[in-house]
C-alpha cells in the first residue's frame, strides 16, 4: 500500500493555512503546518515531507531563506511558494534559488491544488539526479554509500557519515560550525544538544576516508568555529 503524500503548509496567515489544510486534506494528503519562519524551518529540515508549500513573507526567517536551506540539504525536495500579486521579485529569487512552481495570492483552491498535482509528478523525474559527487582523489556516490578513488578502491559508509560527508563537501571552503552540522546533517534542533557525537562521526569519516589520502585530508578542524571542507588539499597536508 502506498503511502500517503505529506505536505508542510508554511503560511503565518492561520486561515489561509487551515484553509489550505483542509482542502489538501481532502484531496487526500497529510498536512503538517508551521505558522512561523523558524518553526517552518524546523519541520521542512527534520520532517519526512514530499512537497513544502512556503509563504515567503514569514516571522522570523523569510520565505526565501528557508528555500535557501532546504536546497543545500534536500534538493529534490518539491516547493511551491505562495507570493503576493506584486511581489514579482520575490518570484523570480524564488525560482532561481530552485522553487518548483509558484502561486499568486489571492488563489484559488482548485488552481492551488492542480499546481500541487502537477509538482508531486514531476518529482520522480527530478530524482533521478546523479547521485554523484566529487572530492579530492575521488568520486562519492550518494545512494550506494560509497567513495572510489582514483587508484580504483572503494570505501564504504555509513548513512550518516555519507549524509555528513555530502554536506561538508557542497559547503567546501567555508567553516561550518557543530549546531549547523545538527541541524541540517542530523536534522534536529542544537538546544543544547551534545555535539561530541559530531566530532566522534568527523574521526570515524577521516579514519575511513583515510588520513593519507586528498578526500580524508580535505576535512580541517577549524579552532572555536568547526570544520572545514578543503576542495583542493595539498598531499601531505597536516
Amino acid at each position: 500500500m502506498a503511502r500517503t503524500q505529506r505536505i508542510l503548509i508554511v503560511e503565518d496567515d492561520a486561515a489561509i493555512r487551515t484553509g489550505l489544510a483542509d482542502a489538501l486534506g481532502a484531496e487526500g494528503y497529510e498536512t503538517l503546518q508551521a505558522g512561523d519562519g523558524a518553526a517552518g524551518l524546523e519541520a521542512a529540515l527534520a520532517e519526512e515531507i514530499d512537497l513544502l508549500l512556503l509563504d515567503l513573507m514569514l516571522p522570523g526567517p523569510g520565505g526565501l531563506e528557508i528555500l535557501a536551506q532546504v536546497r543545500q540539504t534536500r534538493p529534490v525536495l518539491p516547493v511551491i511558494v505562495l507570493t503576493a500579486m506584486g511581489a514579482e521579485n520575490d518570484r523570480v529569487r524564488g525560482l532561481d534559488l530552485g522553487a518548483d512552481d509558484y502561486v499568486v495570492k489571492p488563489f484559488s483552491i482548485r488552481e492551488l491544488l492542480s499546481r500541487v498535482s502537477a509538482v508531486l509528478r514531476r518529482t520522480p523525474g527530478r530524482s533521478v539526479q546523479s547521485p554523484l559527487f566529487a572530492v579530492p582523489g575521488g568520486q562519492a556516490d550518494l545512494e550506494r554509500k560509497t567513495v572510489r578513488f582514483d587508484d580504483g578502491s572503494l570505501c564504504e559508509l555509513s548513512e550518516r557519515e555519507m549524509d555528513l560527508l555530502h554536506y561538508l563537501a557542497v559547503n567546501g571552503g567555508r567553516a561550518i560550525g557543530r549546531d549547523e552540522i545538527l541541524l541540517h546533517v542530523w536534522r534536529i534542533r542544537p538546544r543544547g544538544v551534545e555535539t561530541r557525537t559530531i566530532d566522534m562521526h568527523v574521526a570515524r569519516l577521516r579514519d575511513k576516508l583515510g588520513a593519507e589520502r586528498p578526500a580524508g585530508e580535505a576535512i580541517k578542524t577549524v579552532r572555536g568555529k568547526g570544520y572545514l571542507f578543503d576542495v583542493d588539499p595539498p598531499r601531505g597536508a597536516s
